[in-house]
């Protein structure tokens, strides 16, 4: 009977501690996104607008780089692309053409003029018209040279390709930049909390749920992420896998690069027990194997030789 109840209490147990809710998990806050801002021409700084610390919003200006070329290419083709004088001039001889061609071909009808006449305005009407066409094709192509140079001149200013904080400045005004990068921006808003997860907690943790990150700081309260990318490789070396969580930071207030720890309130502590317990019923029932040991001894049969 002691045996039996000592087996119930230790399943009892052990299905208890499978229910307990896991401990919490380090982890590591971090900026959503880093960039790493520089241009794709080669050129000189003449001057950078932000400085270590400062708020930028996605296309804001960062740096402009020398464009004195650039800037004098645009205005040419600006001059090109809105002088419709050739234009103009086209069109009216055109209009012209084909009125003189309607002209010369009601008199023919009439026999005032030649067939050399009539041939020689309908070429005229003609080449007018071809007049015209080049000259439309002439316009836009200086509008194309126009947005090139313009696109050209865009490259020299270097704008943020997201909303952040410029977390580092590398280059100042003067100098020539090539491959280097110019700034880095980070955004904040949300925030990255990257967690290492043993591998007992590989089939419990999903895309979606929701975890109570706290901050390892003393005014930063408990806030709310959601889980967004569950790695499906388990790293052999250290047994653990990623996950990584959204944070959203709304006012700024939480810095990247703090510690931290999330707590996933709707999963249960995995189950440490290899082997489950044997239930009470088939312990008492399942028969006890016999030790060989105390077997008791069988007399050995010695043959004994006759007498004579």
């Amino acid at each position: 009977m002691a045996r039996l109840i000592m087996l119930w209490t230790a399943g009892a147990v052990m299905c208890s501690a499978a229910l307990v809710r896991a401990e919490p998990l380090g982890c590591l806050i971090q900026p959503f996104q880093e960039a790493e801002v520089g241009t794709q021409v080669v050129g000189v700084l003449d001057s950078v607008m932000v400085e270590r610390g400062d708020f930028v919003k996605k296309g804001q200006p960062l740096a402009q780089l020398n464009s004195d070329v650039e800037r004098a290419a645009v205005a040419s083709a600006k001059v090109r692309a809105e002088s419709y004088a050739e234009l103009q001039a086209a069109a009216s001889n055109h209009d012209f053409a084909q009125k003189k061609r309607v002209r010369t071909q009601d008199l023919y009808r009439k026999n005032f003029v030649s067939q050399q006449v009539k041939d020689q305005a309908i070429t005229e009407a003609e080449v007018a018209e071809m007049r015209l066409k080049q000259a439309r094709e002439s316009q836009r192509q200086a509008k194309h040279e126009l947005a090139l140079a313009s696109a050209q001149m865009a490259q020299r200013t270097i704008r943020s390709p997201l909303s952040g904080v410029v977390v580092e400045r590398y280059l100042s005004e003067g100098e020539r930049v090539e491959e280097k990068p110019v700034v880095k921006v980070a955004a904040i808003d949300p925030l990255r909390v990257e967690v290492i997860v043993p591998a007992t907690y590989f089939s419990r943790i999903k895309p979606g749920m929701v975890g109570t990150v706290k901050p390892d700081m003393a005014e930063a309260d408990p806030r709310t992420a959601t889980v967004i990318v569950v790695d499906r490789v388990i790293d052999a070396a250290s047994n653990s896998f990623r996950v990584r969580l959204e944070l959203p930071n709304p006012d700024n207030a939480l810095p990247p690069g703090l510690r931290c720890k999330v707590d996933f309130e709707a999963m249960p502590a995995p189950d440490s027990t290899a082997a489950k317990p044997m239930p009470a019923k088939d312990a008492a029932t399942k028969p006890i194997p016999e030790n060989p040991a105390r077997r008791p001894a069988t007399k050995a049969s010695v043959a004994v030789a006759p007498t004579k």
